[in-house]
């Protein structure tokens, strides 16, 4: 979900290439914090990265935003940052921040001239120790979420459209709400509910340091011990389990939104996580359909029928489970029950037909182009590592991916539609223009 396909050089790659292996060490220190070096002297540049196992699925109803709040929260600064001076130190040491949250994790990044490594993890650990968390920070963060939200969703076109098929594909996980969560749960919150979230999530036990790029591996090692060796361990969280019963019945609903005028469709299935060997599968089906101007669905809704403006399917793959979702726009007149049809039509034609020869090699390259492409620079092998090793219990996933890609059959990608695509196992959502 998190990574776009590259289109450029795929004959010069082509079917079949191979990709530079990514060496790495790991260890714990500890106080249980996981540690990953990965050494690549072909730039002057390090990224420092730090993933928390905590996304906003390891909130309570009630309770939602706090994982996305503290994306932000913890820029504040610390005992021995000043507030609002974080991101000055990267930028006067020519460096790059930002971070990101889903429902499954949060990860913090700063990349760095790689003589500044010691400047990334001294920021590192000193989120990591001793953050400040008081009013000032929370009240000021509050208003900066606010605004994201209006921004991204209530102000956005479309901007709550996964939110609303997600709410109707999850009813007892946490999957149910988005990780921007509620603002009325945030200002409803103390600064005693904000403390104890991270004192329970942002500790070494939940953590990877994942560093990736210009280092030296026993210098580095030195000096990931001399800041993060003393930070207090604490208990690695225990991690809630939700069941979802099968969808057996075909769900049909409605939603609106105010800052819309032309109608979409959108049908959902909850498919299986991540993990799944069913996942690389499930996301070859999207692509075949609706990945490029040449793919299926693309080339009949739009192109030749021209009854859609737009059409796309993807899927969404998450920690503890995915969602495969479909969506496409009207053109002029042509009813949304069209646009089911049309895309329904695909999909069986998925679950009878084998894809062709052709459109497997496309496939093929496309995904390795992709794989290859976001291990191109430090930062996108730091967060493979740690993806692999917070989600998959391998750190070696950012190298067995590859192989998982190219193990994927024309069979395997006919046997996810025939499993997982079925009317009795969707939501359909006719999402419209809000009532005057």
């Amino acid at each position: 979900m998190k990574k776009s396909f590259l289109y450029v050089s795929l004959m010069a790659i082509g079917f079949g290439a191979t990709a530079q292996k990514i060496a790495f060490t790991e260890y714990n220190l500890k106080n249980g914090l996981h540690v990953i070096l990965h050494q690549d002297k072909s730039a002057p540049v390090v990224a420092v990265s730090v993933m928390y196992h905590v996304g906003s699925k390891d909130e309570v109803p009630g309770r939602t935003g706090f994982a996305h709040f503290f994306e932000h929260l913890l820029f504040e600064g610390s005992e021995n940052i000043k507030r609002g001076e974080f991101m000055k130190i990267v930028s006067s040491n020519g460096g790059q921040n930002n971070a990101n949250t889903t429902q499954d994790r949060t990860f913090y990044y700063e990349v760095f001239p790689s003589n500044q490594l010691a400047t990334g993890l001294w920021l590192e650990s000193e989120r990591m120790m001793h953050p400040v968390i008081n009013e000032i920070g929370v009240k000021t963060q509050n208003e900066v979420v606010k605004e994201e939200k209006r921004l991204r969703v209530d102000n956005q076109p479309y901007g709550n459209f996964v939110g609303e098929i997600m709410k109707r594909l999850f009813t007892k996980h946490p999957y149910h709400w988005q990780p921007i969560g509620s603002m009325a749960d945030l200002d409803a919150a103390t600064l005693a509910e904000f403390k104890a979230f991270n004192k329970k999530f942002y500790i070494p036990t939940n953590a990877v340091l994942s560093i990736a790029g210009d280092i030296d591996i026993e210098k580095t090692k030195k000096l990931v011990e001399s800041y993060f060796a003393e930070i207090p361990s604490g208990p690695a969280p225990v991690k809630a389990t939700y069941i979802e019963e099968p969808i057996t019945k075909e769900i049909v609903d409605t939603a609106y939104d105010n800052n819309i005028q032309i109608p979409a469709i959108m049908i959902g299935y909850r498919v299986p996580g991540e993990t799944s060997k069913d996942a690389k599968a499930l996301e070859m089906a999207s692509a075949i359909l609706s990945q490029g101007n040449s793919s299926r669905m693309y080339k009949k809704m739009v192109d030749e029928k021209k009854n859609s403006l737009t059409v796309a399917s993807f899927n969404y793959s998450l920690e503890d489970y995915g969602a495969y979702i479909m969506f496409a726009l009207p053109n002029g007149n042509t009813s949304l029950d069209t646009l089911i049809n049309d895309m329904s039509e695909e999909v069986t034609k998925l679950q009878t037909q084998l894809i062709s020869d052709s459109e497997y090699t496309k496939i093929q390259n496309q995904f390795e182009n992709n794989f290859i492409g976001a291990n191109s620079k430090a930062l996108g092998v730091a967060e493979s590592l740690a993806d692999g090793y917070t989600f998959f219990h391998n750190t070696n996933q950012a190298n067995d991916e590859l192989a998982e890609i190219r193990k994927v059959t024309k069979q395997d990608i006919q046997d996810v539609a025939k499993k997982y695509l079925n009317p009795n196992q969707r939501v359909i959502l006719y999402y419209l223009p809000k009532k005057q």
